[in-house]
């Protein structure tokens, strides 16, 4: 054999081994961890779940879906109206106990003490770390609209929401060896995010510490999971109708729940999945193409937004 038709056998092997191995490890994740860890959720010693961003999306699919196991579940959001509400149907949909704790997650750190007094005398078993703020629209970083209230409100509501939620929960988890702990943080945190920046880099240092934390803290009978989701059907992805690439949130919960205990960092849902390995593998090729690819797809979605309020303004001067 020539040295060339060597190395290309030796690769042949490397990559035949790699794709053998990754799909031994999605038979057994699919065919006997998935089982086996089903009732992940119901077994946990708390069975109260909090969820905060509880009343919209995402959250409230995640607090109607726990409910529906049996779980207890605090509700926490800023609208006490819309908190009474979904509590209301909670309750009557699946016969458990709901709490409600009305805060603005985009206020100073004094809001946690009044959400630690509201949780002091419950045993909490899952926590779903969902409450978050993105832009109105994409744009560039310094043409964001009043960037300083901004910049401060969603990195306290992405940031800082979630640091103090745990802090104020894995306490009681730790002390009882039993808890699960869900980070909802975004796929932008795992793909090229121009006219997202912050917004990305936000839900990046979510994806970051529930690695770590999961590493800290599995030792102590805690499951820490990172959900990365991609579009949904909510009203701060704007989108109204859903999809197969954009579900509606009861199913992209429902898919994301079967995953809990099974793997520790995944997007939830698998067309997501797919989604993501395809911009990532044209930016492992051509990181110039995959950025350009993002950053016309958004900046048309800037251009229309722009011209919606220019639109709305004039009428609003004319009125």
């Amino acid at each position: 054999m020539t040295p060339l038709e060597i190395i290309g056998l030796l690769s042949l092997i490397y990559f035949g081994i790699r794709l053998a191995f990754k799909a031994t490890k999605c038979a057994y994740r699919v065919c006997i961890k998935g089982p086996l860890r089903s009732d992940i959720l119901t077994k946990q010693k708390g069975r109260w779940a909090v969820v905060t961003g509880a009343t919209d999306g995402i959250g409230k699919s995640y607090a109607n879906s726990l409910a529906a196991m049996g779980m207890n579940v605090v509700l926490i959001s800023r609208d006490i109206k819309k908190l009474n509400q979904c509590a209301g149907d909670i309750e009557a949909r699946h016969n458990v106990q709901t709490k409600v704790i009305a805060t603005d997650f985009t206020k100073d750190n004094e809001i946690y003490d009044d959400i630690e007094s509201a949780l002091e005398q419950l045993e909490i078993g899952v926590l779903v770390n969902n409450v978050g703020i993105s832009y109105s629209y994409p744009e560039v970083f310094l043409d964001l609209p009043d960037k300083q209230k901004f910049f401060t409100a969603i990195i306290r509501a992405n940031v800082m929401s979630v640091t103090k939620m745990c802090e104020i929960v894995m306490p009681g988890m730790v002390n009882r060896r039993s808890g699960v702990v869900i980070n909802i943080s975004s796929a932008s945190a795992l793909l090229p995010s121009p006219m997202l920046t912050v917004y990305a880099a936000t839900k990046r240092y979510v994806e970051k510490f529930s690695d770590e934390l999961r590493t800290e803290y599995e030792k102590e009978g805690l499951v820490v999971q990172t959900v990365l989701p991609g579009f949904v059907a909510t009203k701060m992805a704007k989108i109204r109708k859903s999809t197969w690439l954009a579900p509606s949130p009861d199913r992209f919960v429902q898919s994301a729940l079967k995953k809990v205990g099974v793997v520790d960092h995944t997007t939830g849902y698998f067309p997501h999945t797919l989604f993501v390995k395809t911009i990532n593998g044209i930016h492992s090729i051509c990181p110039a193409l995959a950025n350009y690819m993002v950053m016309n797809s958004l900046g048309k979605v800037r251009a229309r937004a722009l011209a919606s309020l220019k639109k709305k303004a004039a009428a609003e001067e004319q009125s």
